[in-house]
């Protein structure tokens, strides 16, 4: 069976066309996809129907990406997911991520799994998490650097604020607490 997932119904219906194989006068085999899309997958913002069916509740926040309620259906998805053993869990958390894409959607899922579900160990969920350390860190060393007056030039703030390594940002830290200037918290960098 292939199971197509469109988030506009003119793409649902051009991928729902059959598909046929071989020669006009021997086709071989008709390919007849089964198309979820916005016109056919119902709108699941309540977690107990989601609860019912997490496929199904999968298919929805994805095929309704667009969908003035997305925020609902993520919301009932992730409450659900709660209470969800993780090995069933983990893969439509990564489903839905997946199938997001890059619409505003998905940074909403970003930040429902990071919230709703911070007890979840997946690899969205870890990146998420990993990425608002590193921002935190980052507001800390320079919290540290204005609480002591220390003066922070612009090129510094930005090397600061664009670090992702969170070793890094704690070794900032414990020298912002002393160093004499914010170019010395790049001390032993600057030595390299």
């Amino acid at each position: 069976m292939l199971l197509v997932v469109c988030q506009d119904r003119a793409t649902a219906e051009w991928a729902a066309r059959p598909v046929s194989f071989g020669p006009p006068q021997w086709l071989l085999l008709t390919l007849r996809p089964l198309v979820a899309g916005p016109h056919n997958m119902p709108v699941l913002t309540d977690p107990a129907e989601v609860r019912k069916d997490l496929a199904l509740a999968t298919l929805s926040a994805i095929s309704h990406v667009r969908h003035q309620d997305i925020g609902a259906i993520l919301k009932a998805v992730t409450t659900v997911l709660r209470d969800t053993p993780h090995p069933i869990a983990d893969p439509i958390v990564e489903l839905i991520a997946q199938g997001l894409g890059k619409h505003p959607a998905a940074e909403l899922w970003r930040n429902l799994v990071a919230v709703d579900l911070s007890f979840y160990k997946s690899y969205i969920s870890e990146e998420i998490r990993d990425e608002g350390r590193t921002e935190r860190a980052a507001k800390d060393v320079l919290t540290v650097l204005k609480a002591r007056g220390i003066h922070v030039p612009d090129q510094m703030r930005e090397r600061i604020t664009n670090c992702d390594d969170p070793e890094i940002l704690d070794q900032w830290l414990i020298r912002a607490a002393t160093a004499p200037t914010a170019e010395e918290i790049f001390a032993d960098e600057q030595d390299k």
